[in-house]
């Protein structure tokens, strides 16, 4: 099976990143978005060992393995009866949640894919509007079909909280303002910017509990002030007791 260039860098960027971990981290699942919903792609994380999480278009045709009676001639059929999303079986059904008028089913099964050569674990979520009726439904599917659905959900749902620590790179951090040019250069500064991100998100942590709705720029502008203060102090000609510098960091970091 031939690879296309971007298949093939993703490929190697995922090698990489197994060389540089290994003996420290043990992964098991890579997730990719619908694009890579494919066979291609299945190869070609399949080849580094790994398990892909991706989802497949909601106009996917998915078919129950056959299990009819095989033909006296030819090869036995390989695909079944085609799945209908408003005839799903009930005893595929997991989980039934209701919320704001939305009904949410979770459907997890073990179908084909005229494009992939293996079977998948299938989940699939159906949303339903209670006054309107109205619906629509999203198919996450991995390789491993052992995996559970809570799971296989709660795992490509972190693709998304990936997208936000690059967008506060982007953001806060200058992941896309350094003006570096060798790729030593580059590597260290996006790396700092994306680790700033998680050092960004222990320092929230201790003043969520205050404030659930404190923000980077909250913090940014509370250790400006704390600078500030400090700056300010080094110029006085006494310092003034312990007390009174801890009223002032709390009153001068908390201006922002």
């Amino acid at each position: 099976m031939i690879l296309n260039p971007e298949l093939l860098r993703i490929q190697k960027m995922i090698q990489t990143v197994l060389e540089t971990i290994h003996g420290c981290i043990c992964l098991t699942y890579l997730v990719l978005d619908d694009h890579f919903g494919n066979q291609l792609a299945l190869h070609t994380v399949r080849q580094c060992a790994l398990h892909l999480i991706s989802k497949l278009h909601s106009d996917a045709a998915l078919f129950f393995p056959y299990d009819g009676s095989s033909p006296k001639r030819g090869p036995r059929p390989r695909l079944g009866e085609r799945l209908d999303f408003h005839k799903i079986p009930e005893r595929y059904l997991n989980t039934t949640l209701v919320e704001d008028g939305m009904e949410t089913c979770t459907y997890q099964l073990q179908l084909l894919h005229r494009e992939f050569s293996i079977p998948l674990n299938v989940v699939i979520l159906i949303k339903t509007n209670l006054h309107t009726k109205a619906w629509a439904h999203v198919i996450l599917f991995s390789s491993d079909l052992n995996l559970s659905y809570d799971k296989l959900v709660d795992y490509y749902r972190l693709r998304f909280q990936i997208e936000f620590n690059f967008q506060d790179a982007k953001q806060y951090c200058g992941l896309e303002d350094f003006m570096n040019v060798t790729q030593t250069a580059v590597a260290n500064a996006a790396n700092l910017s994306v680790f700033m991100v998680d050092v960004f998100q222990v320092l929230k942590c201790k003043c969520c509990d205050d404030n659930p709705d404190f923000s980077v720029l909250d913090l940014k502008a509370y250790y400006r002030g704390y600078r500030y203060m400090l700056e300010t102090i080094k110029i006085l000609p006494q310092k003034p007791d312990d007390n009174l510098v801890a009223q002032l960091y709390l009153k001068v970091a908390a201006l922002g």
